[in-house]
C-alpha cells in the first residue's frame, strides 16, 4: 500500500521527541506537513499556523496526528473528520469523555479511523505482564507514580488549568497500563491535593477496587525530586509482578526482562494498522477513571506551587 501522508498537529517537546523519529522510522508513513502556532517547519515541508489553513491548501493528506493540549482539541479533529482525514490523538484522547464519544460517532459516520493512543501500554513490560497475569488470581495492586513536575512540565501553564488534569497528565499513563493488565476496576475513594494557585491538583491518593473487591492503591505526586517512580506493583496466588520505569522494566517471580523504549513505533505501528483496515480504536477507561477521581475526590488545599 501506497504510505499514509500525515501532518503533525502541534510541534511541542513530544512531536519532536517521539513523533517525528516514530513517523520517520515506519514506512507505512510519510509526513507532508506541519501545523505550528510559531510556524515552524521540518525540512523543507509545507507548514501552516493553523489546521484550517492546511486544509484550505489542499495538500495532500491522508491523516493528522493532534499534539495539542488536550483543551483544544477537539474542534481540531472535528475539522480533520470533516475533512474526510484519519485522526491520531495525543492523549488523553480529549478534556472531557463526552467530546471522544461524539468524536468517535463523527469518525465512525465518516468512514475514518480515529485513535486514541495509550503509548504507556506499548511499553516493553506491558503486554507480557498482561499475559503473566491471565489465570492468575489477583489479591491487590499498588500503583505509585511520582515524579517532578518541573523537569517534565516546565513553564506549560495548560497543564494547572481545567482539562488539563495537573498530576494526571502522567498518572492518566499508569492508568492506561492498569486499565490494560487488570480486571476493570472502579474508585472508591480518594483526596486530590490542590495547590492554592492552581487548579488542577498536584498529587492524589486514589483507593479503587474491582468487581470482586480487590484493591488497587495509586499514589501520585508531582513534587518528588531526584529518582522518579513509575511503578506497578500486583501481589497475586503465583507471587509478585512488578513493573517499573513506566512499564520498561517487567520483574515476575521467573526473573527481570527488559527491551528498548518503542512506544511510540508502537503506536504509529498501531494506527497504520487501523487506518488499513478502516477501523477504530477509541478506549476511554484511562480517562474515565481520572473524571471518577475528579468527580468524587476529596480537595484538599496545599501550599501555591511556583514553577
Amino acid at each position: 500500500m501506497a504510505a499514509i501522508k500525515i501532518a503533525i498537529v502541534g510541534m511541542g517537546k513530544i512531536a519532536h521527541d517521539q513523533h517525528l523519529p516514530s513517523i520517520a522510522g515506519n514506512p507505512a508513513f510519510e509526513l507532508a506537513a506541519t501545523v505550528s502556532s510559531r510556524g515552524e517547519a521540518v525540512n523543507d515541508l509545507p507548514h501552516f499556523r493553523t489546521l484550517g489553513e492546511l486544509l484550505e491548501a489542499g495538500v495532500d493528506i491522508d491523516a493528522v496526528a493532534l499534539c495539542t493540549p488536550p483543551q483544544v482539541r477537539y474542534d481540531l479533529a472535528r475539522q480533520a473528520i470533516t475533512a474526510g482525514k484519519h485522526v491520531f490523538l495525543e492523549k488523553p484522547p480529549g478534556a472531557t469523555l463526552a467530546e471522544v464519544a461524539l468524536l468517535d460517532a463523527q469518525a465512525e459516520a465518516a468512514g475514518v479511523t480515529l485513535f486514541a493512543s495509550w503509548h504507556s501500554r506499548y511499553a516493553a513490560g506491558v503486554e507480557p505482564a498482561r499475559q503473566w497475569l491471565t489465570g492468575r488470581k489477583i489479591n491487590s495492586a499498588s500503583i505509585v507514580w511520582r515524579e517532578d513536575v518541573r523537569v517534565w512540565h516546565p513553564g506549560q501553564d495548560w497543564i494547572w488549568e481545567p482539562g488539563g488534569l495537573g498530576v494526571f497528565d502522567p498518572g492518566i499513563n499508569a492508568l492506561s497500563i492498569a486499565t490494560h493488565i487488570l480486571p476493570p476496576f472502579f474508585l472508591q475513594e480518594g483526596r486530590l491535593s490542590l495547590p492554592a494557585n492552581r487548579a488542577a491538583p498536584i498529587a492524589a491518593d486514589l483507593h479503587f477496587r474491582a468487581g470482586d473487591g480487590t484493591p488497587v492503591h495509586m499514589d501520585l505526586d508531582w513534587r518528588q525530586t531526584g529518582p522518579q517512580s513509575w511503578d506497578i506493583t500486583v501481589e497475586t496466588d503465583g507471587g509478585t509482578l512488578k513493573l517499573e520505569k513506566g512499564g520498561a522494566v517487567l520483574t515476575t517471580p521467573e526473573g527481570t526482562q527488559t527491551a528498548e523504549d518503542r512506544e511510540y513505533p508502537g503506536l504509529y505501528a498501531r494506527f497504520a494498522e487501523l487506518v488499513q483496515a478502516g477501523e477504530r480504536d477509541v478506549d476511554t477507561a484511562p480517562l474515565r477513571l481520572v473524571a471518577d477521581a475528579f468527580l468524587r475526590g476529596h480537595r484538599l488545599a496545599v501550599e501555591e506551587f511556583h514553577d
